[in-house]
């Protein structure tokens, strides 16, 4: 069919419509060091009123999920809005580990007022210290040893008395009691003289015979002697015991009183100190004695000896002295040691032992009281972390345990520390994935994590948007010492963060992006020895950024112009069109051309997607294909069936394909192909398509228009290439300066259209054709070249069926009767 001459004027995209209108001249500044720093986040309006509300609602589960990319001020917002709500809260107390006097391994928790905890330690200290010189001074004073001796001297007039009496007895009985250092003896008498031989004691048994009844009467003496000594002594000892209570506590008694008196409004440290106390009068001899006599006496080494008396000590677990308000803790490495905290241990003698002083807090406790700030990507990689902050937020309470126990590996074993009411906002940063699927597989989420607060990537650009950012650079400018930027470079920083969203209104909240960008700008405009940076600095660090990571690209290109990947960008082919497709590469996303081909032939399987059918299909690119068969039935099948076999595909594509943009230049290949019309090869489509062929807007608009001027500009600029785009995209144009000179220049054309039908015009040069009241198209125009294409296929498909019927049924006729 003859392509007629047209205008594509109507369609033509101007260039002062590819890339914002930003004027440095109306700017009220000439550089950033003029203006103050900016001390607000720009563009997050939202995410202030549900930080805000996060923040000051009670209740229990009302933690708070930050969602946003990386780079958009989350971190930075969050501190400042913790800070400035924290600075009005009251400090929280402190907490400590004590010994537990009646559990041994179940220590004590103790809270005392901010600051109070690192004091109650060292008064501990003191204490302990004076008590241990108090006691062995009066313990070794003249007045002490009087009365112990006077206890004493009672037993030992008590036992001389009764030796007395035993002496008269065995004189009666004839013997002669004798005492040693080896014991009692009793000695036979005979005229009054002892007899010689072995000496009776009071292990022997009573012999017979003679003399057996004054043996067994001496023996029954010596008996009784024994018996009436030790309880003596019992009664000494326990008057001893008595005495040394009663000055253990005349001794102690002042000092503690001092500390009750301190502590009086703290109940649980005035019931550890009525403890501490009784626990020194009952251990006197360990306090009194020296650590080498303590080690003897315990049979260990001093080290193990010396921690006897650590049993007084004080584990200072949180300390709040210095802290001004709320807490506000970020754990960087949130490891489950790191968040519930830790019992360490110690070695001696080649052997691990722990005590309470050596418990550690988590940052659950440090911010007891205030906040918790944790990423939650780091949180989930942890084994058992994320289950254990749950768990002490749901029961409200920290319990330190071995991740071990913890986890159900072993049972509770050594010590089971109190737990520790909580009391703490936590604060999760994560990216908006993984906020729906916590909130869908995680039942405990969506009930501890009741407020969302959504970080935004983008903002409108308004009229005060160059004063904010160039607030933004001007900051950053002084706390690095960078050099400040021209009003002409702010335009230029502003254009790329409107190029980074693809959106002329809009404007990139990315400001770790911002940054790099700025500081990059001014290490170019320092190797030039420029006190402030222009705008060709900000140029230079954008192409010298693309430049470092776009290897992949023009390897790319160069396939392209060695003629490896085929690609044409003149000429005119049936079936053939220059779909744009964009690739990420982590750090830059390019776009390149495609080669899109149809095939069309007799038959009734509909449109084959061969990516699809080897599996490179993913399922929006696969949605797209079938949209196509609505489009051609809705349009082109009224009155007839769509007898219709026809193959797209991605020439030299063996890679997934994804998304439906380029649903609009498969629909054209296929009419090309339907009405052998030939399609421009120097215009490249990229679009979705409905089935009412409407071209939809898609996303990379600008990368791959630019990728299809690079390769235009490596094969040879001819002033007739150019993209066709949808008209919904218009607003979405931030080009790069090159390409909106060559389309000011006239040597590179983008077309924005509304429908399926002005893309055929342009591409195939002819009008597309309206629909009439009696269902047809105007004769020449591309529709009718395609319904009048569709329509034989049809007959010619009837006609090859009834044959196929007729010849079956002959068949049949000819066939016997089984």
């Amino acid at each position: 069919m003859r392509r007629h001459p047209m205008t594509l004027h109507r369609w033509e995209v101007p260039a002062r419509d590819l890339r914002i209108d930003l004027d440095p001249q109306r700017f009220p500044f000439a550089t950033t060091d003029e203006l103050a720093d900016l001390d607000e986040i720009i563009g997050q309006a939202r995410a202030v009123r549900a930080m805000d509300f996060g923040l000051q609602i009670q209740g229990q589960g009302y933690n708070l999920y930050v969602a946003g990319v990386p780079s958009t001020g989350r971190h930075s917002l969050v501190k400042a809005m913790i800070a400035q709500v924290a600075a009005h809260q009251p400090v929280p107390g402190d907490w400590c580990y004590v010994h537990n006097f009646h559990q041994p391994n179940n220590p004590r928790a103790l809270r005392l007022p901010a600051g109070q905890g690192r004091e109650f330690q060292r008064d501990m200290e003191r204490l302990i210290a004076a008590l241990k010189s108090d006691l062995v001074q009066v313990f070794r004073s003249q007045d002490y040893e009087q009365q112990r001796q006077a206890l004493e001297e009672d037993l030992f007039k008590a036992r001389d008395h009764l030796m007395k009496q035993l002496k008269q007895r065995a004189k009666d009985y004839g013997f002669q009691i004798t005492s040693s250092r080896q014991g009692i003896f009793a000695t036979l008498l005979f005229k009054g003289e002892p007899v010689k031989g072995v000496p009776f004691t009071a292990g022997h048994q009573p012999r017979s015979g003679k003399g057996a009844a004054r043996q067994k009467a001496l023996h029954e003496a010596l008996h009784a002697f024994f018996q009436q000594v030790r309880s003596i002594q019992e009664q000494v000892n326990q008057r001893i015991s008595e005495l040394n209570h009663q000055v253990a506590v005349y001794a102690t008694t002042p000092h503690f009183d001092r500390l009750r008196e301190k502590y009086h409004e703290c109940p649980p440290v005035l019931d550890y100190l009525q403890a501490v106390q009784q626990d020194i009068v009952e251990h006197l001899e360990d306090v009194l004695a020296e650590p080498e006599e303590v080690a003897e006496l315990a049979g260990m080494e001093s080290e193990p000896a010396r921690r006897i008396m650590a049993r007084y000590a004080v584990n200072v677990l949180v300390d709040h002295g210095q802290t001004h308000g709320a807490p506000l803790v970020e754990e960087a490495n949130p490891t489950y040691a790191n968040l519930v905290g830790r019992i360490a241990r110690e070695t001696s003698l080649g052997t691990l032992y722990t005590d309470f002083t050596l418990i550690r807090a988590g940052a659950l406790l440090r911010a007891n009281g205030g906040y918790l700030l944790v990423d939650v990507l780091d949180l989930l990689r942890e084994p058992f972390a994320w289950e254990a902050l749950k768990r002490c937020l749901k029961r409200q309470e920290v319990k330190i345990e071995d991740v071990a126990e913890f986890g159900g590996f072993i049972p509770p074993v050594g010590l089971i520390p109190e737990p520790i009411p909580l009391q703490v906002r936590v604060i999760l940063v994560g990216t908006p994935a993984l906020y729906p699927l916590l909130y869908a597989y995680d039942e405990d989420f969506r009930d501890l994590f009741k407020v969302k607060v959504d970080f935004d990537e983008q903002h409108r650009r308004t009229e005060d948007a160059p004063l904010h950012y160039g607030r933004f650079i001007a900051r950053l400018c002084r706390a690095e010492g960078l050099r400040h930027f021209e009003r002409e470079a702010v335009a230029a920083v502003l254009e790329q963060a409107s190029r980074w969203v693809d959106h002329q209104q809009q404007l990139s909240l990315q400001f770790g992006d911002l940054a790099d960008l700025i500081r990059e700008a001014s290490y170019w405009a320092g190797r030039e020895g420029k006190p402030y940076v222009a705008r060709q600095h900000v140029q230079t660090a954008v192409q010298q950024r693309t430049y470092h990571g776009n290897l992949v690209e023009e390897r790319l290109r160069e396939l392209i112009a060695e003629g490896t990947l085929m690609v044409d960008v003149a000429g005119a082919v049936v079936g053939q069109i220059n779909g744009l497709s964009t690739y990420d590469i982590g750090d830059l996303t390019f776009g390149m051309p495609s080669r899109i081909t149809a095939r069309v032939f007799l038959g009734d399987a509909g449109i084959l997607n061969i990516e699809r059918e080897v599996e490179l299909s993913e399922e929006s690119h696969s949605k797209g294909v079938l949209i196509l068969s609505g489009y051609l039935g809705g349009r082109y099948a009224r009155d007839i069936p769509l007898s219709l076999s026809a193959t797209l595909c991605f020439e030299q594509s063996y890679a997934e394909v994804e998304g439906d943009s380029a649903s609009a230049a498969e629909l054209v290949a296929l009419l090309s192909a339907l009405a052998d019309m030939p399609i421009d090869q120097g215009l490249a489509l990229t679009g979705s398509v409905n089935q009412h062929g409407e071209l939809q807007a898609i996303s990379g608009v600008n990368a791959k228009i630019e990728g299809f001027y690079a390769v235009c500009k490596t094969l040879g600029l001819t002033g007739q290439q150019g993209v066709i785009i949808p008209r919904r995209n218009l607003p979405h144009l931030v080009l790069a300066e090159e390409v909106v000179e060559a389309v000011e220049s006239g040597s590179f054309h983008i077309y924005a259209v509304s429908t399926i039908d002005e893309a055929m015009e342009i591409l195939m040069r002819c009008p597309a054709g309206a629909l009439r009241a009696d269902g047809t198209y105007p004769v020449g125009s591309i529709n009718a070249a395609v319904q009048e294409r569709l329509r034989y296929m049809h007959e010619r498909f009837l006609t090859v069926e009834t044959a196929k019927r007729q010849r079956r049924a002959g068949r049949s006729r000819r066939s016997p009767l089984l």
